[in-house]
């Protein structure tokens, strides 16, 4: 009788232990996430140099950034980052996977 009971007990303790350390996991979780979030520097796409474009910029390899930076010397300096999508190579996709790493100055 007194074994079963301590199996009882032991059974319990574990059962309770198991039980806190799944609740606090969520809460490690959303703490790794709020440290992830970092502000990148944004690219200047109007003084940027083709290293740097292909470097930085998702999709865009030398060719495309080669594209990018005669497209700016023949038609001037780009109004705005939408103004982007009028380089040959880049689409609507290119251009939102790096909307948050774009600006003009």
């Amino acid at each position: 009788m007194r074994k079963l009971m301590i199996n009882t007990i032991l059974a319990a303790a574990l059962s309770a232990g198991s039980f806190l350390a799944i609740a606090a996991e969520p809460q490690a979780a959303a703490q790794t996430q709020i440290v992830a979030t970092i502000d990148q520097p944004r690219v200047n796409i109007n003084t940027a140099d083709i290293e740097t474009l292909a470097r930085e910029l998702n999709g865009i390899g030398a060719a495309k950034a080669r594209a990018i930076v005669e497209y700016r010397e023949e038609n001037g300096s780009f109004a705005s980052v939408d103004e982007l999508i009028e380089v040959k190579g880049i689409g609507v996709a290119i251009m939102e996977k790096n909307l948050h790493k774009l600006t003009v100055e």
